[in-house]
């Protein structure tokens, strides 16, 4: 049984800590890092705002949680919050959210292209 807890967390090391991907977002001048995954506390977080009926605080919270800096520390804090949802563009904040919601979904998919593509000899 220890075994699989250290290949559990092996796993998610590997994860967590590898390269972040980025997007620019040239409304703002600025690169956004993201990870692949994130840690099941912060998806609860915006599970519980969704469940809630709270779509828009669903997605500031993850754009709160997963954007990063280049040093992968985080871009904004939960002091950002209201900043975010009354002065920034909600078109600029839903494209950021569907980016860093689908991080996953995306590399996934990037890589199953790459494994489809026909070799050349």
């Amino acid at each position: 049984m220890t075994d699989i807890r250290k290949k559990i967390k092996q796993h998610y090391s590997n994860i967590i800590g590898g390269a972040m991907n980025k997007m620019t977002v040239e409304e703002w001048d600025c690169d956004i890092y993201y990870r692949q995954t994130n840690s099941f506390n912060d998806e609860a977080k915006m599970i519980d705002l969704q469940a809630k009926g709270q779509i828009v605080e669903a997605l500031v919270q993850s754009i709160i949680s997963k954007a990063r800096n280049k040093d992968g520390s985080k871009m904004f804090q939960e002091a950002d919050r209201s900043m975010l949802l009354n002065e920034a563009d909600p078109k600029v904040l839903t494209r950021i959210a569907t980016m860093l919601n689908n991080a996953q979904v995306n590399i996934e998919q990037a890589e199953a292209t790459k494994e489809s593509e026909p070799t050349q000899s």
